[in-house]
């Protein structure tokens, strides 16, 4: 059985290998969740590696796959996992998604950390999108302090800095977001687009493990 393993500091990592789980159920999904380095992950690209590296270390050239569910560690360090360790494949998070569409007003919703990179802004450039930098959401949802049934006061607070600004399509930019997707819908009305990678990045692991039958983007 082909194995994959998912590494990630939190909740959204758990959140995508479920949903990975789901749509590859003949494969063997890991979870290497390293909670204690979580801030880490979340803020300090060079430290992130290293958790990373660290935490990855029993799986590497053992597994089939390794997909780092985190959008610092896949913008900033696949490529230097891709070349130490070049028997192993590697995939990420991608800032970009085939259903985006450029020409509609787009809310980007991440950390300051993944804006801080040449990858990043230039897609935020390109597309003309509004961000906002929501830092201590991951932690908060990870701790449980930030749950569905009180998320409607930081909701509000998004709306708060948009002032005139109605968003067409939201692109989540933290896998600890897309649990709250339903909630998003509520605020920003049902016919908003919301984004996250997790189904690119699934038919990225379908076309890595050289499986048929690439699921369609939904």
């Amino acid at each position: 059985m082909l194995k994959i393993v998912v590494f990630d500091g939190g909740c959204g990592g758990e959140l995508f290998a479920d949903r990975l789980a789901s749509e590859l159920p003949v494969v063997e999904i890991i979870k290497v969740i390293d909670r204690c380095s979580a801030e880490t992950i979340l803020a300090q690209p060079r430290k992130a590696r290293i958790a990373a590296e660290n935490a990855l270390r029993p799986y590497l050239g053992q597994v089939d796959l390794i997909i780092f569910a985190n959008y610092l560690l896949s913008i900033t360090s696949l490529n230097y996992f891709r070349k130490k360790y070049k028997a192993q494949k590697f995939i990420g998070f991608t800032l970009k998604s085939k259903r985006m569409i450029v020409e509609k007003a787009t809310l980007i919703l991440t950390t300051t950390a993944t804006t801080k990179n040449l990858a990043f802004f230039t897609l935020a450039h390109r597309i003309k999108a509004k961000t906002i930098c929501l830092d201590s959401w991951p932690l908060k949802i990870d701790s449980g302090e930030l749950t569905k049934d009180n998320i409607g006061n930081a909701l509000g607070s998004i709306l708060g800095k948009l002032r005139d600004f109605s968003p067409e399509q939201i692109l989540l930019m933290c896998g600890q977001f897309t649990e709250f997707i339903p909630e998003f819908r509520k605020v920003f009305g049902h016919n908003v687009r919301i984004i996250d990678s997790f189904d690119d990045t699934i038919r990225d692991a379908y076309r890595a493990l050289q499986i048929r039958g690439v699921p369609k983007p939904k």
